[in-house]
């Protein structure tokens, strides 16, 4: 979820420098890249020989996740085109890996915003040299009509929008204007923190094309966004046309782009799909390839064996295949590698299902602090079938090395130990039984019962969820499903594919699905530069999967937001990794596997490490003469 992508998907920390280089056979780190994450393996050869025209690009898509959605601003369960910004372009672009900005500003549509009347209201001044391939400039109304259909979306249903927060953006837009053809003015009802504003508010909007999909019908009438109806006709069209996958290439609506690619086709029967120049392009570094090819695949195994064969230009790969990155040069492959500097990778709890009580009793803390403690995350991190020394630790959301880091620092709150977890639920009224697991005994509400709501008798078993590729994933869970079995803990876990997990293990696109999973495993996250888990974990937020609601985190989180002191995320950071919304799994790294036949800036390759390949600047690949 992103997530975000935005982005639903990332890692983050200190981890094992030297076992990484080991394990990956490769000679060099590229010291210049390892911004707050700390260790990197492989390395970055620089741009080398001439361009030349011409030549396809082929691209391993991300295992189970075919895109399903076309128009951009997508609900909480949608799957977008890995290459979505590549058509589409944020408002503002991302830094490169490794910068010490959390904005690219020279790739960016506008220059970067200006707060005023202490942080209630903030300029954005559109830059001039993009337009749309219908010729039409990209501009300020492109920026309000986007908010205008997100409002709509979110007056419909949160959950139609990946980036909601309960009254948080776009509910607290007081005013919107636009002074000039280029000049947006945004006023809010609270003062923001700049930071918050730009990586949490700014960065996630996606300027549409204001003239030409403003339309609620095919050959319809232009309509004005500003009249909320108006924006709900125009939603309703441009959402459903966006879910009709047959029509993805043929729609004339989605032709009109502003990014350096347009889609050229597209297989609705594998999610295969196929970007081709955009001949209208007026930004920065117009593609010097005629094609970039997205290729499906149903097992990480069959990716891999392609790689092997040399039949892929590019690829993104999870720690779990460090060792083969050796093999992978011998096939003329370059490689760089480092777990994502902004990723955290959280086991979701499910705070609403309540199947056998487990809404009553995941609600006790003593009872997630007894499941953080039988996750081996060192262990996890060293063993070859899981991440193959190629990661790091993580306990909560700001990491190790950056400013938000939490005041615990890279201490486990809860490192793995099982004792400890026996002792938890032994001291909080479960007592194992002759086949060692576990049941109330002691019911209530004081100390040394089992907390309220859960009666006596009651057994500590539930489901875990968890992605059914990378195999990393299905390999973490099953260890952390044996050592809760230690315990008098039951566990039945289940493997899914990520489209059946973004689809159904959120209960808010999908609230009749809420009692059929306990937790689940999607894989890694991805927060901000300024890493505030309000999109995340603030109550009514559309990616709160689970259902977290702490008045306490969210009094912190919207601290976070408005307050312009670091303190307030500090603070915020280290109660999430004390208070355990999630469970917290280590931090794989990601890999960027590519041909040494396509070169370019050794930023755009590092980028994939970042958001896998949620985030492509393939525009500045070419093949070498």
């Amino acid at each position: 979820m992103t997530t975000f992508i935005t982005h639903r998907a990332l890692r983050g920390v200190v981890a094992l420098a030297a076992a990484s280089l080991l394990i990956a056979g490769c000679s060099s780190a590229e010291p210049a890249g390892s911004g707050p994450t700390g260790a990197v393996f492989g390395s970055l050869p620089t741009s080398a020989g001439e361009p030349k025209a011409g030549g396809v690009v082929t691209v391993a898509q991300a295992v189970g996740l075919a895109p399903n959605n076309f128009y951009p601003n997508r609900a909480s369960s949608d799957s977008p085109f890995s290459a979505q910004q590549a058509m589409f372009k944020y408002l503002y672009a991302a830094a490169d890996v490794g910068s010490t900005q959390s904005i690219n500003a020279d790739l960016s549509l506008a220059e970067l915003p200006k707060a005023s009347d202490e942080g209630k209201t903030f300029t954005i001044k559109m830059k001039d040299n993009y337009k749309w391939s219908d010729g039409k400039q990209v501009n300020a109304a492109d920026v309000i009509f986007s908010i205008d259909l997100i409002k709509a979306a979110i007056a419909e249903s949160p959950a139609n929008y990946y980036g909601y927060v309960l009254g948080g953006f776009p509910e607290n837009v007081v005013s919107m204007t636009a002074t000039d053809t280029d000049t947006l003015e945004l006023t809010l009802k609270d003062s923001t923190n700049p930071d918050f504003f730009l990586n949490n508010v700014a960065s996630t909007l996606i300027p549409l094309p204001s003239t030409a999909w403003n339309i609620a019908a095919a050959g319809g009438e232009h309509l004005d966004s500003t009249v909320p109806a108006n924006a709900t006709a125009i939603y309703n069209y441009l959402s459903k046309q966006g879910r009709e996958q047959s029509t993805f290439a043929s729609n004339p609506l989605w032709q009109v782009v502003n990014g350096p690619f347009r889609l050229q086709n597209f297989e609705a029967a594998t999610g295969g799909y196929t970007l081709v120049p955009n001949d209208k392009y007026t930004g920065p570094s117009p593609s010097k390839v005629e094609a970039m090819k997205f290729l499906p695949f149903t097992s990480t195994s069959a990716m891999m064996n392609q790689l092997k064969a040399g039949a892929l230009s590019v690829g993104a790969l999870d720690a779990s295949f460090a060792s083969e990155v050796t093999a992978l040069k011998q096939q003329g492959y370059n490689s760089y590698g480092r777990p994502g500097p902004t990723q955290f990778n959280p086991v979701v709890i499910n705070f609403k299902n309540t199947t056998n009580n487990f809404d009553k009793v995941i609600a006790q803390l003593y009872v997630r602090q007894a499941l953080q403690h039988l996750i081996d995350q060192p262990g996890y991190i060293k063993s070859r079938g899981i991440y193959g020394g190629a990661g790091a630790p993580s306990y909560t959301i700001g990491q190790v090395g950056t400013r938000f880091a939490p005041s615990f620092g890279d201490k486990a709150p809860y490192p793995f130990d099982p004792a400890a977890a026996a002792k938890l639920l032994t001291d909080n009224g479960w007592t194992a039984g002759s086949d060692g697991s576990r049941t109330c005994t002691s019911p209530g509400t004081g100390t040394g019962n089992c907390g309220a709501g859960i009666p006596a008798g009651q057994t500590l078993s539930f489901n875990l969820l968890y992605a059914s590729s990378p195999e990393a994933i299905a390999n973490r869970n099953t260890a952390f499903i044996s050592a809760a079995k230690q315990v008098g803990i039951t566990i039945t876990g289940e493997a899914k594919s990520l489209n059946f997990l973004y689809e159904n293990a959120d209960n808010n696109a999908a609230p009749a699905f809420k009692d059929q999973w306990a937790m689940a495993d999607e894989g890694s996250f991805n927060a901000s530069t300024y890493p505030t888990a309000s999109s995340y974990l603030k109550t009514g937020a559309s990616f709160n999967l689970g259902q977290y609601s702490d008045p306490r985190a969210d009094a912190l989180m919207t601290a976070s937001e408005r307050s312009s002191d670091p303190n307030a995320l500090v603070a915020e950071t280290t109660y999430l990794g004390e208070n355990l919304p999630y469970l917290f799994m280590p931090n794989p790294a990601n890999i960027a596997v590519w041909k040494s036949d396509i070169s370019g800036p050794p930023a755009s390759f590092a980028n994939i490490t970042r958001y896998g390949l949620g985030l492509l600047d393939p525009q500045l690949w070419y093949f070498q003469k």
